[in-house]
């Protein structure tokens, strides 16, 4: 808004804004203006509070009020406005002044065009980032309100769990002999590994997402550390009868971080045993490619519905149903394994039918030595 008693310069400030464009140094967003006017303060006091302004170019000398009164007038609940003073009795003084009531620069006529054009491009470059700050405070503000709320949720329940158990011994409810209490000291075991197992996933996504995860990517054996990583699930498989295949080259040398390959098969495989199926298979394939690697980990477990699959890399996120309401988890594995593939420029992705099983695809742009 350009507020002057002379016609001249607010129709030159509009000629000179019309058709100008501003870039954001991202390179993703343009300015552009649209502009109003004013031949006093009092009008300009009028349009404003219908419809306030970005920019103010204000002039100092008004009929009536001067700049400097409606700058006063302005400061309590000009918002994000940003004040430019013009004037053709510029001084260190009335630029102090101006300053101090809450002007935020200040342009001396005459000017060209491209002096107003490079004081409303600063101008209109502060507003924007100035938003663009305050919108990411908010949304981290609710990024961290959401985590702590499910944080404190996904504890709570192991928490109480042990809590009432304790309780139980702590009174002898069950007698003096420690006998009946042995079910309850390995359900407390169960569910305080739980809660070790969230904290552990949390401090490893928190790391990656900081940038401060400590990498050390070496020349290593992937098709032996997928054996391995295989080996560490089939004990809990062999339980529940669950057959385990691996299929892989007899060794593939790569250049990666060995514990975070291990992250990704170990997440892999131990989902695909924990959400199958007593008596049912997993099949676990690595296949060295040009340029890549991809790891394909297929289940004949409970499967999930494409409403499921939309959200299943999202974090805390735990499928839950009749299916799973006994299945142990912190909801942020699958969630680390998409932050780590994505490391290795590659990504993931999954195949799943309710009741017949999941196939998940993790594809790593890793080069074979």
């Amino acid at each position: 808004m350009v507020v002057d008693d002379e016609l001249g310069m607010r129709a030159g400030a509009e000629r000179a804004l019309r058709d100008y464009r501003v870039k954001m140094p991202d390179g993703n967003e343009e300015i552009s203006f649209r502009v109003l006017s004013a031949d006093s303060g009092e009008e300009a006091l009028q349009i404003i509070s219908q419809t306030p302004p970005d920019i103010l170019l204000l002039d100092y000398k008004l009929p009536g009020m001067t700049g400097l009164d409606l700058l006063v007038k302005l400061a309590a609940g000009s918002g994000d406005m940003l004040v430019i003073m013009i004037t053709a009795y510029a001084s260190i003084e009335t630029a102090v002044q101006a300053t101090r009531q809450g002007a935020y620069d200040f342009l001396p006529k005459p000017f060209t065009p491209e002096e107003l054009r490079d004081v409303i491009r600063r101008s209109a470059m502060h507003v924007v980032l100035t938003r663009q700050a305050r919108q990411m405070a908010e949304e981290k503000k609710r990024v961290r309100f959401e985590f702590i709320r499910v944080l404190g949720h996904e504890l709570k329940a192991p928490l109480a769990a042990v809590e009432g158990y304790v309780n139980i011994m702590k009174d002898e409810s069950l007698g003096p002999e420690l006998a009946p209490y042995k079910e309850m000291i390995s359900r407390s075991h169960v569910r305080l590994e739980q809660m070790k197992k969230l904290i552990v996933d949390l401090l490893d996504m928190t790391r990656i997402e900081a940038g401060q995860k400590v990498r050390h990517v070496e020349q290593m054996d992937i098709c032996a550390a997928f054996r391995d990583a295989a080996e560490l699930v089939k004990p809990s498989a062999k339980e529940r009868g669950i057959r385990v295949n691996v299929k892989c080259p007899e060794s593939c040398s790569v250049a990666a971080d060995r514990s975070e390959m291990d992250m990704i098969f170990s997440n892999l495989l131990t989902n695909a045993v924990k959400y199958n199926r007593d008596n049912g298979s997993v099949e676990a394939v690595l296949t060295p490619g040009e340029g890549q690697i991809e790891i394909r980990v297929t289940d004949t477990g409970i499967g999930m519905s494409p409403e499921e699959q939309e959200k299943l890399f999202g974090e805390f996120v735990r499928i839950k149903n009749d299916q799973t309401r006994n299945i142990l988890g912190s909801g942020l594995g699958l969630s680390i394994i998409k932050r780590l593939v994505e490391l290795y420029r590659g990504s993931i992705t999954v195949i799943s039918e309710a009741g017949k099983g999941s196939t998940f695809t993790a594809v790593l742009k890793l080069e074979k030595a």
